[in-house]
């Protein structure tokens, strides 16, 4: 017997489903990409497997789509607030799922709270949650980035006993772990890339200067562009496909040729505007994003940007809130992870006419 079913028979399928394709033993390993052995011994609840591999081998049953059995199914260890600006940059969910992943894997249940205009804000949304009894919250470029805001919120939720941590965006004002992408690292590699390619005009379309991570990219912008010899200009904008192409607009009149944005929604809005006025995106100008979530490989033309390390900072998140519910020492201080330049075709060799 194997989780209730004699090997060599189907695992049954969701209730009221009609006949089922049967998943064998050997289906399950094949998804999973473990051995047969190691199936029986997860469907069995054994010990001796890998926590990775148990996940995997669930996972393999998630996507056949059929029920796990009972003994497998735990206990919550408690709930887990997560809270997140909102839901239309794909970067967000993206986070979101790879945290929720995460804190199912160590027996937490998560509990999303997205913020959108008019409906609550953040202090409400924490107030909800600690009413409901959160072990701990996670916040996802929160009030924490903004610089006119009150960090004072964030030691009143200390003292309220609920451990936190933070992700894009430090304030040395609030005591609690931080998990940022390197923003100012990430402009100067846009600016090394496209300086390559022959652009000496460059402009960064970014959101509001209050903001922590704008501030981070300005900041190394405007250090690359002055140590290679390029002209940049800086337009603060909207984090939105409209603030962006309001933002390349601008640029675009002050002669650049290439444009770095904030986000990779503003890059969708940046190739509006340069197709607006009839030029090509990369032939006649170059377009580089921010965040790499999975849709932007398939834009037209396929997006060049700088990828956030998802999965490591979203595991470096959870694993330093856990370590502060638990009660061990965790340093309150920043942890900085590199991004990525991924080369798509929405950048090429400046124009021939350009200036130098």
């Amino acid at each position: 017997m194997v989780g209730g079913v004699t090997e060599g028979t189907a695992v049954p399928g969701p209730p009221g489903a009609a006949t089922p394709a049967p998943a064998r033993l050997a289906d399950i390993a094949q998804q999973a990409e473990v051995s047969e052995a190691t199936v029986s011994r997860v469907l069995n609840g054994k010990a001796g497997v890998a926590a990775a591999t148990r996940q995997r081998v669930l996972a393999a049953l998630d996507v056949l789509g059929y029920e796990r059995p009972v003994r497998l199914r735990q206990r919550s260890a408690g709930l887990i607030g997560l809270v997140i600006p909102e839901l239309t940059n794909p970067i967000f969910p993206a986070f979101a799922q790879v945290i929720e992943q995460v804190l199912a894997g160590r027996g937490y249940t998560p509990v999303l709270c997205t913020q959108s205009p008019g409906g609550a804000t953040e202090d409400e949304l924490v107030d909800q949650l600690v009413e409901r009894g959160v072990t701990g919250i996670v916040f996802m470029s929160g009030l924490h980035a903004d610089t006119s805001t009150d960090p004072g919120r964030y030691d009143r939720l200390s003292g309220r006993g609920v451990p936190f941590v933070l992700i894009n965006g430090f304030n040395p004002r609030i005591r609690a772990p931080f998990v940022s992408p390197d923003d100012a690292a990430a402009t100067r590699i846009a600016v090394r890339h496209l300086r390559a390619l022959g652009h000496r005009r460059i402009g960064l379309a970014v959101g509001p200067t209050r903001f922590v991570p704008v501030q981070r990219k300005v900041a190394g912008f405007l250090a690359e562009t002055g140590e290679a010899d390029v002209e940049g200009t800086v337009q603060h904008t909207l984090f939105s496909v409209e603030g962006g192409q309001a933002a390349t607009s601008s640029l675009l009149d002050a002669g650049c040729t290439a444009v770095v944005c904030g986000s990779d929604m503003m890059a969708l809005g940046a190739i509006r505007a340069a197709r607006q006025r009839g030029l090509r995106v990369p032939e006649d100008v170059s377009v580089v994003g921010y965040d790499d979530s999975d849709l932007f490989a398939f834009t037209d033309p396929p997006l060049t940007t700088l990828r956030q390390p998802v999965r490591a900072m979203a595991s470096a998140a959870v694993s330093s809130l856990l370590e502060e519910i638990s009660g061990n020492l965790v340093q309150h201080t920043e942890f900085v992870f590199q991004p990525e330049l991924v080369v798509r075709g929405s950048t090429a060799a400046a124009p021939r006419d350009t200036p130098s």
